[in-house]
Formats: structure tokens, sequence, C-alpha cells
């Protein structure tokens, strides 16, 4: 009875609420509040690194929200940049009360890119998202013109509509055709189409360094996905795989290889570039 009425009307969940302060990330942490697009108001917390060079922007996942990236943020500090994590409209404390994975959570994306540029004019900003978080930041390269330094996705989809066939695979129900009803369903209340959310070609749009992180037995998002996301972007790129890691956050099983790997991918942005006469 309770798959039935996902498939009759759509999935419900609580609202992800932030349950961490500020100052569990650093003691120089401040919350703010990011005036988005269309009256969204967007939670959000940054904290100054100890350089001037690099701002990393860290997006989160789905059924999650801003302390959810804090582990990772706490790296990127470590490494001296400076962090500002958001939450998406309907997530932590932003306004809203729903999701679309991703589709319009873009327009998030670009308004936080747009405030970074006008707040840090001098320094590069990367971008970092997990799952629907990454799915987000292709959207808002592909359809809105965001154009970021650096983009950083982990356990990114390849498709909407696969995605969501794990999960019916994960529940013991038959992918076929409650994927195709659920996201159609699902869709028409939220005003988008979601079989158009397609990371795969939002890729080809990349433009920036692009790396990506990826366990290798994520079963939400199977690693064979994320390749073809990452095969579609012809800009200069990266691809991890971390083994055994499942749909999670790869920092915390493999902290050191994990700040290695970014470590070494952010380094060569900031390298400095040699001129030959």
């Amino acid at each position: 009875m309770q798959r039935f009425r996902v498939l009759s009307s759509g999935v419900s969940l609580p609202r992800p609420k932030t349950s961490a302060a500020p100052s569990d990330l650093s003691s120089t942490t401040r919350s703010l509040f990011l005036d988005g697009t269309n009256g969204i108001k967007l939670g959000a917390w940054h904290c100054p690194g100890s350089d001037e060079k690099n701002l990393v922007i860290l997006f989160h996942g789905y059924g999650g929200e801003k302390s959810g990236t804090m582990h990772e943020a706490r790296v990127f500090l470590e490494m001296g940049m400076s962090v500002m994590l958001i939450d998406f409209r309907g997530s932590g404390d932003s306004s809203g009360s729903d999701t679309t994975i991703g589709f319009r959570e873009a327009e998030d994306v670009a308004f936080a890119m747009l405030c970074a540029r006008g707040h840090f004019p001098n320094r590069k900003v990367i971008l970092y998202g997990q799952s629907m978080g990454a799915a987000a930041i292709l959207r808002a390269v592909h359809s809105l013109g965001v154009s970021p330094d650096a983009i950083i996705l982990e356990a990114v989809f390849d498709e909407l509509l696969n995605t969501v066939r794990h999960r019916f695979e994960a529940m013991g129900v038959p992918s076929f055709p409650s994927a195709e009803l659920l996201l159609f369903w699902g869709g028409h209340q939220a005003g988008f189409d979601g079989f158009a959310h397609n990371p795969v070609r939002y890729a080809a749009s990349v433009k920036c360094p692009a790396l990506f992180l990826h366990g290798s037995d994520d079963p939400r998002a199977r690693i064979a996905e994320s390749r073809r996301v990452f095969a579609a972007v012809s800009a200069q790129n990266v691809f991890k795989e971390f083994s055994g890691v499942g749909h999670q956050a790869s920092a915390i099983r493999f902290p050191k290889e994990w700040k290695e790997t970014v470590d070494q991918f952010i380094s060569k942005l900031n390298a400095p570039i040699v001129r030959h006469d």
C-alpha cells in the first residue's frame, strides 16, 4: 500500500532541517541569507580561509542540507580555501518546501555564484556538489550560463529516470513502469519535465576543469553512469574512483586519498602560467 501511494501521489519526506551550528564548522563561520530567484531565500554559512585565492561553494544532495557537506568543507578549509555551504530551496534554513532533484535547484547554484562573483571578484570560484548538488551544478552551467573556474562533482547521476529506477529496485519493486509513472506524475506536480533532466547532456557545456569523484559500489548513481557524464565533458577533467564506497561521502571513508586528489586538482588551477616567446 505504501508503494502504491508513492506511485499515485509522489514522494513525501520530512523537510530536512539543519541540526548543526555554524560554530561546529569553525569559530569564524557566520550564518547568512541570500535573496534568490522568485522570492526564494537561501540559507548559507560562510567561513573565510587562510588565503584569498579560492572560494569553494558546496551544494548538498537529495534529502540533505548544508551541514551534510561540513566534512568536505573542513578539508577545504585545511587547504586554506574559503567555503560557502548552501541550503537548496526546501531544505535547512532556505524557504520553500519541495525539491526537483537538481532541476530548479540549478537556479540556486546560479544565484550563489552571482553573489560570490559580486562579493569576491578576485577569487577563483569552485563549485562542489554531491549527487543532486552535482546535477544542479551541471544544469546551471548548461542552461543558466554559470561559469565557475572549476567544478568538483561527487556521486553524480546520468539521468533522473535512471536514478529513480534504482530507488524502486532498492524497494524491491519492478522499476518499469513504476519509475516512469512516478517521474511523470512528480514532474507534473512540480511543473517540470523530469525525463529531460539529463546531466550527460548538460556536461557537454562544461568548459572549465572538472573533477569527478565516485564510489565503485554506489547503487543509486552507478559508476558506469557517472562515467557517461565524465565522457561528455570536453574540457580538462579527472575521474577518481573510490573502491568499496556506496552512495556516501568518500571523504569520510578515505580522508587522505580524497584530500590528496582534490588538492592536486586545485593546485593545477593555481599554477602560474608559463609563456614561451
